[in-house]
């Protein structure tokens, strides 16, 4: 089987950044024909400059990464240096990267890379807030039914909200384009907080990211060590939950996760629970299913393809 064709958008992170290198080191299953980053965690002018960073990190300069939006459609931009520290990237010292950002806005390029293939073929994978996925739709609606899939990182449903009582990062920074996304009618797989909780790297794992004794191994295993005294001091957790690199996962190997298949809409108008994904997961409403809603995830068996793959790097 032919590898599946991704465009990666994204807000490095830590978890982000070894989300693209997991895709990166699984050529078999994955082509990413691009990387295209937003502002979320961290500004724009850093979430580039670390997605150039990973590349370079993995050897994959080829990779296109292009710069896109900047701020929310319609809100002030939240960010996350409480949890990625001041550059996003903190833990280890990694240069600063070589290769350019690539010519043109990110919007445009996932607007072109669907235009260019044929529908069906492309599916994207945001895993920070959605505002260049809604902005593409918005600029170009013939698009939408161009996209394959969306397989995201965000929301929640048992664990409700990280950067509120109610809501998860990645849609509270921008729920006027989740809602975009949601409403758009492209089949769309969610991995929320209920599942990545659930994917802790505890000591053991990441001394396994170590062990791999490279260079790519001994930077994860730092970003991890850096990440984790949030999670750790929050939560009372035994390690940081990898959010990201399940969406990757999910690409490679589906199997590993179950989830229910139902209707998703996004709070936009109270302040109280903005960004909240409401998801219907007992089905009690006569809303039609939109979303792949993640339940579940083998933890181990996450842990051992990620090892496996940062091991090629």
């Amino acid at each position: 089987m032919a590898p599946r064709k991704i465009i990666i958008d994204t807000d490095p992170g830590q978890d982000d950044a070894v989300a693209i290198l997991l895709a990166l080191a699984s050529p078999e299953e994955i082509d990413v024909l691009g990387i295209t980053a937003v502002a979320g965690n961290v500004p724009l002018e850093l979430t580039a400059k670390n997605a150039r960073i990973v590349c370079e990190l993995a050897g994959h300069t080829h990779v296109p990464v292009y710069a896109g939006c900047d701020r929310p459609l319609n809100r002030p931009l939240v960010t996350a240096e409480h949890v990625h520290g001041k550059t996003g990237l903190d833990g280890p010292v990694l240069p600063d990267p070589e290769m350019p950002l690539a010519d043109g806005h990110a919007v445009d390029f996932i607007i072109d890379t669907l235009r260019a293939h044929e529908p069906g073929t492309v599916t994207l994978c945001p895993l920070g807030p959605l505002t260049n996925i809604a902005s593409a739709f918005q600029k170009a609606p013939d698009i939408v039914d161009r996209v394959q899939e969306i397989v995201l990182m965000g929301g929640a449903y048992f664990e409700v909200g990280n950067i509120t009582p109610a809501a998860e990062f990645n849609i509270y920074v921008d729920p006027v384009a989740a809602d975009i996304v949601f409403k758009s009618g492209i089949h769309v797989v969610v991995i929320p907080l209920d599942v990545t909780h659930d994917a802790l790297v505890t000591k053991h794992r990441n001394d396994a990211f170590r062990a791999l004794d490279s260079k790519v191994g001994h930077a994860v295993a730092e970003m991890t060590d850096f990440f984790e005294r949030f999670d750790i001091e929050k939560y009372g957790s035994e390690g940081a939950p990898l959010h990201d690199p399940c969406v990757t996962a999910y690409l490679i190997r589906p199997e590993l996760f179950s989830g229910r298949h139902i209707n998703v809409q996004i709070e936009t108008q109270s302040e109280l629970t903005m960004g909240m994904t409401v998801a219907d997961w007992w089905r009690v409403t006569d809303h039609p299913p939109n979303a792949m809603f993640i339940g579940e995830i083998d933890a181990d068996g996450f842990f051992a393809l990620l090892t496996e793959r940062l091991a090629r790097l």
